[in-house]
């Protein structure tokens, strides 16, 4: 081994006559004297010198995953089109006589048009120091000087690959936060139907607040679609193309409220392995929706009311508060009396929250809107079950419109799905519907049974069925707190997404 780098190094004195076989010299040697771990980075050298293609590959082979060579320029955009580099090495001038550096300018304007997140360095010789100066104004990352330094080019190209990585990482962070913008603010199968005085009344509102930055408090019962109004809201705002996101403030613990609104650091507390962005945080530039705000005990409603005000949030475990730019939409099923008593919601925070209000009526005021929403859900559940076309038999109508609805729309929508996939016949009959109360000769609802009778029904049976007798106290909670979904799981003992599941299973 001795006397092959003798012998190798003896050739390459004998070759050392001008700068380019100097540069060769300093890489063989370089390469006879380290092993270095390679880097991940795919390089490209465009040069017209072939002494100089090749000490460079030479050298930075060594380093680097993959490097390749190309002497006319004219192959640059197949390249660019067959491989992603992470890096490339771009001389100034092609051809005997040119210092110009115009062809240099040329094929970086081509190669930043093909790829614009391209991370280029040029290769210039001293004299050419102005001109490289100038090709870094028009988007070249940064030069080397002929003859060069072999450490100085590996330092330079292993902080372009970084440069290059990072570059692609931010593009596919933007691109993916672009799609999850459009994924979030979608509108769903769900949508806001109705030709009522009072729908009209909140079409206006949203109309009129949408393209500002007002923060809008949504009052409506469970079900009306208070979600659907916020995210129409968010549609037709100036944020449309940021994230809308959606928190159910209900369903979180008050152990969770902070890290999952607020954000935490690592080691915050027990469990928090790694930082975690806030709600508030991820929304920034858009529209957050915080559903269910009237379930918030007293004492975080302070703490989101310093973070509304100062428009700074401070994740658990940080010392220094992010600033924010969020459109805050709220929505509660508590009355508007409830929300102005002290004792259950801080008046201070309600007056940040309500600049404006829009109250969504509930579905049995609003009866004459009942043909027109049926009408939709029919045609998206036949198509989704793959049904025939069905329409709903005139008995039918006069039933739906004159049941109370307690579940509102979300009621409706969840009959008319179990109606689809029951019926047997062209039209749906009031049967199909299998409402809790029928109508009785003169064409009237019975209403539904108290939860009194439904507490007697249940106590005085003598079925011990395990899931009618779930089903049944799940019904009697619902009557009993006006199916108020919080209310009615806090008495149940769960939490609201399991309640929302069983009610899913039982039909509710």
């Amino acid at each position: 081994m001795f006397d092959i780098e003798h012998s190798l190094l003896y050739a390459c004195e004998q070759l050392v006559y001008d700068n380019e076989q100097l540069m060769l010299f300093n890489i063989l040697g370089l390469m006879l004297r380290s092993d270095r771990v390679k880097q991940e980075g795919v390089i490209l050298i465009v040069d017209d010198d072939e002494d100089i293609l090749v000490a460079g590959k030479l050298l930075l082979k060594r380093h680097f995953s993959s490097v390749q060579i190309c002497n006319q320029p004219e192959s640059i955009p197949r390249l660019l089109s067959e491989q992603k580099f992470d890096a490339i090495l771009l001389d100034m001038n092609f051809g005997p006589g040119e210092s110009s550096g115009a062809q240099g300018y040329l094929w970086l304007e081509k190669i930043l048009e093909i790829d614009p997140q391209a991370v280029v360095i040029m290769i210039t010789a001293h004299g050419g120091v102005d001109v490289a100066v100038d090709a870094m104004k028009l988007g070249a990352t940064d030069f080397i000087a002929k003859p060069w330094q072999n450490e100085k080019v590996v330092a330079t190209l292993s902080s372009a690959v970084q440069l290059g990585r990072t570059r692609t990482e931010a593009k596919d962070l933007r691109n993916t936060n672009k799609v999850l913008a459009e994924v979030s603010g979608a509108k769903s199968g769900q949508t806001l139907l109705g030709n009522s005085a009072a729908m009209k009344v909140v079409f206006s509102l949203i109309e009129r607040t949408a393209p500002t930055d007002a923060n809008v408090l949504i009052l409506g019962e469970n079900g009306t679609g208070k979600e659907l109004i916020a995210r129409e809201i968010h549609a037709q705002s100036l944020r449309s193309n940021k994230v809308f996101m959606s928190v159910d403030l209900g369903a979180l613990s008050e152990t969770l409220f902070e890290s999952e609104l607020f954000g935490h650091k690592k080691g915050a507390f027990t469990g928090a392995k790694e930082d975690r962005v806030g709600r508030l945080q991820a929304a920034n530039g858009g529209t957050l929706f915080l559903d269910e705000i009237g379930n918030v005990p007293l004492h975080l409603q302070a703490k989101l009311l310093t973070v509304l005000e100062q428009r700074m949030v401070t994740p658990i475990g940080a010392n220094l508060a992010v600033p924010i730019d969020v459109r805050v939409i709220t929505a509660t099923n508590v009355s508007k009396q409830d929300l102005s008593l002290e004792t259950k919601f801080r008046q201070d925070l309600l007056f940040r929250l309500n600049t404006v209000e829009i109250e969504l009526p509930p579905l049995r005021k609003r009866s004459e809107d009942i043909e027109v929403i049926a009408a939709h859900y029919i045609n998206l559940y036949a198509r989704k079950y793959d049904k025939a076309d069905k329409t709903l038999a005139a008995s039918a109508l006069v039933a739906l419109e004159h049941y109370p609805w307690p579940g509102n729309v979300r009621a409706l929508r969840h009959a008319i799905e179990r109606a689809i996939i029951l019926s047997q016949g062209p039209e749906l009959e009031v049967l199909d519907f299998q409402l809790d109360a029928q109508p009785n000769q003169a064409g009237d609802i019975v209403a539904p049974p108290t939860s009194t009778s439904a507490n007697t029904a249940i106590s005085e049976s003598d079925d011990l069925n395990l899931d009618r007798l779930e089903k049944a106290a799940i019904k009697q909670a619902l009557q009993k707190h006006r199916y108020n979904i919080s209310h009615a799981a806090k008495e149940l003992g769960l939490t609201r997404a399991a309640l929302y599941r069983r009610m899913e299973k039982h039909g509710f």
